[in-house]
């Protein structure tokens, strides 16, 4: 089995140990907080980043976001200076993702999570459970999808946005890069780019800066 490390130690990264496939050993953790060192009570270690050097050929999952820091995820993650061969896409074994879909590096899917034909998912992307992405859609690099949210056929997800758990967006939109979408919202429309939206339907309350 291939080591493997998960960074940083919050919500996504204790979910993601559920998606561990028999080709990997789960190390530990990595986090900047000192206060999170050491063994927890769950039984998981969590490290500093000195531990990329004591395993060099390990594989990384970088999870990092929540919806106050989602925008600076592309910061976060290179700030690790990881190779790209190193990153590891984890699938929950009871995700249903279609052989006609295309998935990138650094990607997290969720059980229940279900991606239909020609989807594309980009790069560093995490998708939380039960959340449905139809035909032909386009979810591009570094967003984070909530979960039981759905996404109706043929709409693209500009770069790094944050979609909120149970939210629903129609089929043929565009929801511009680093927007925020809030929890439960319904979205009929696009959004342009570093907005904030919410409700039923979604509005555009304001601007990411």
């Amino acid at each position: 089995m291939k080591d493997l490390l998960i960074f940083p130690y919050n919500g996504n990264a204790l979910e993601a140990v559920d998606c561990i496939k028999y080709k990997y050993k789960l190390i530990g953790f990595i986090d900047d907080d000192k206060k999170k060192h050491g063994v927890q009570k769950n039984g998981f270690e969590v490290f500093s980043r000195d531990i990329l050097y004591k395993y060099p050929k390990a594989k990384i999952l970088a999870v990092p976001g929540n919806p106050l820091n989602y925008k600076f995820r592309q910061d976060i993650i290179n700030n690790l200076k990881i190779q790209q061969d190193r990153f590891v896409t984890l699938i929950h074994p009871r995700a249903c993702v279609s052989k006609f879909a295309n998935i990138g590096f650094n990607v997290l899917i969720m059980a229940g999570v279900i991606i239909t034909s020609n989807v594309v998912i980009g790069n560093h992307v995490c998708i939380l459970p039960n959340t449905v992405i139809h035909h032909d859609d386009i979810i591009e690099d570094y967003c984070l999808i909530g979960s039981c949210v759905t996404i109706a056929g043929g709409t693209i997800i500009r770069k790094n946005c944050y979609i909120g758990s149970g939210s629903n967006i129609i089929n043929g939109i565009e929801i511009g890069e680093k927007t925020l979408v809030g929890l439960g919202s319904n979205v009929i429309n696009s959004i342009k780019a570093f907005s904030k939206a919410v409700g039923n339907p979604a509005r555009v309350i304001g601007t990411i800066i």
